[in-house]
């Protein structure tokens, strides 16, 4: 993060590695603010002051590990980047957010049960379902894209990824996404 002290840098990356660790170990149930910083060699306090609570933890992590996608959609090139045609970047989109998906199943899940009350207002989740609203309109403006955007995102559940996610066919999930937005959107 730009303008951040370097020891509010390495504490951050150090509490994100653990939670990480923490969610490899035993999933969302083992992430607690205590642990994170124990394991992060750092104050509760300071996970609290820079956190809030678990939810936030678990935000910034998911937003860690979406930072790229959203660099790409913004100012990458196409097809993910502008210039592309919209139904070129919703495909290259979903392929991308299903990779983070399928690489990060448990911090999804996770992610899920912390934010509940409060999914809709997830910078992650805000930034994705607006993507997807813009692109969705642009393919077809007689659709209700914003529901459209919510409705696909609701596949992003981490108990269904990690359900469909084999070792034989490790990206039938994204895949199943992308036909599905075909579907909808009667592209296919």
């Amino acid at each position: 993060m730009s303008g951040e002290r370097a020891d509010a840098a390495r504490n951050r990356r150090a509490v994100l590695g653990a939670t990480e660790r923490l969610l490899a170990e035993g999933g969302g149930d083992h992430v607690s603010l205590d642990r994170v910083a124990a394991l992060a060699g750092v104050g509760k306090g300071t996970v609290f002051r820079r956190f809030g609570s678990r939810a936030g933890l678990l935000q910034a992590l998911l937003e860690e590990r979406s930072r790229e996608l959203r660099e790409a959609v913004v100012s990458g090139p196409p097809p993910l980047g502008p210039g592309a045609p919209a139904r070129e970047r919703l495909h290259a989109f979903l392929d991308g957010l299903g990779a983070i998906a399928e690489g990060n199943a448990v911090l999804l899940a996770a992610h899920e049960q912390a934010c509940a009350e409060d999914k809709y207002g997830d910078p992650s989740y805000r930034f994705w379902h607006g993507h997807l609203g813009v692109l969705l309109a642009a393919e077809r403006p007689d659709l209700d894209a914003d529901f459209l955007a919510h409705a696909l995102l609701a596949l992003f559940d981490g108990a269904l990824v990690r359900h469909v996610t084999t070792p034989g066919d490790p990206r039938r999930f994204t895949r199943s996404v992308q036909e599905t937005a075909a579907a909808l959107l009667g592209l296919s």
